[in-house]
């Protein structure tokens, strides 16, 4: 037995509801015919009698009874999915997620404190990961991603610039390590990354110029803090990370990566998606290269 087409039963909560087929037919604005075809089918199809039919018009059987409290509930629910749905579709609401770079989080946190003040109702959530969450599985909105440019069938690429990279130190170990007016690198120890941000542009750049690493960590909360105890200088994008810090160079072209921002087709147009990509495209515009 199968309960599949709805049609066919909301048709028949319709007849119970109005006790005839005309008075059925009427409230769906269907053919009267439409509605005795979809009865009949609907008997067959569950292999038992929904309906006594007499002079008057149409009343439940106790099958029938049980049938129409269980469509009933399901068109209830129905009602409701279709307001959430619309409340999603017009409104600035619910869950967003946005993922990032780890070395971005801090510059987006006052982005999105902003975009809760406009939209109070919107719940973000920031997810900074190494590995690329897919936007085409739901598991984030919006996304920022740093060097090549995504090819994922379906995104919606938008170009950001260059973000720019400077190298920074613990005001100590600058005092240490200075010679005359300008910090000598040579003499310097270098915080590196470790696995996949490894291949960012200024991470290359130091392995290629045998600067010597001092330290190196996979993790980019880490890494700040190994700066900021002095284990040795390190790359940071211009911002809150680097409150406290020294910039012993400014950046430099051959360190800066290119920033893309990515959003999946299907949603591109929803009015959260396109009040998030707004208010990034203002806030990160400060990091990026000219």
């Amino acid at each position: 037995m199968s309960l599949e087409p709805w049609d066919e039963i909301r048709t028949a909560l319709h007849v119970a509801r109005a006790g005839t087929v005309s008075g059925a037919a009427a409230a769906m604005g269907v053919h009267h015919a439409t509605v005795i075809r979809h009865i009949d089918a609907l008997e067959d199809r569950v292999n038992i009698k929904l309906f006594q039919r007499h002079a008057k018009g149409y009343t439940p059987t106790e099958a029938g009874r049980a049938l129409f409290e269980a469509a009933q509930e399901t068109e209830q629910r129905f009602e409701q999915l279709a307001a959430r749905l619309q409340t999603l579709q017009g409104g600035i609401s619910g869950a967003l997620v946005v993922t990032c770079i780890p070395e971005l989080s801090a510059a987006l946190l006052p982005a999105l404190a902003e975009l809760c003040q406009r939209h109070p109702a919107l719940e973000p959530c920031l997810r900074t990961e190494e590995r690329v969450l897919r936007l085409e599985y739901g598991e984030a909105h919006v996304a920022l991603r740093a060097g090549t440019e995504p090819k994922e069938p379906d995104n919606v690429v938008q170009s950001m610039g260059q973000l720019t990279i400077a190298l920074y130190a613990n005001p100590e170990l600058v005092a240490a390590q200075t010679t005359g007016e300008e910090v000598a690198l040579d003499r310097l120890g270098f915080v590196a990354a470790d696995g996949a941000a490894s291949r960012a542009p200024a991470e290359i750049w130091l392995r290629e110029n045998g600067h010597r690493v001092a330290f190196r960590s996979n993790d980019h909360a880490t890494r700040l803090a190994a700066i900021r105890s002095g284990l040795g200088a390190g790359f940071l994008l211009p911002g809150p990370d680097t409150d406290g810090l020294v910039q012993i160079r400014a950046p430099q072209p051959e360190w800066a990566s290119a920033l893309w921002l990515v959003t999946h087709v299907d949603l591109h147009r929803s009015p959260k998606v396109q009040a998030c990509t707004k208010l990034l495209r203002e806030h990160i515009a400060r990091l990026l290269v000219p």
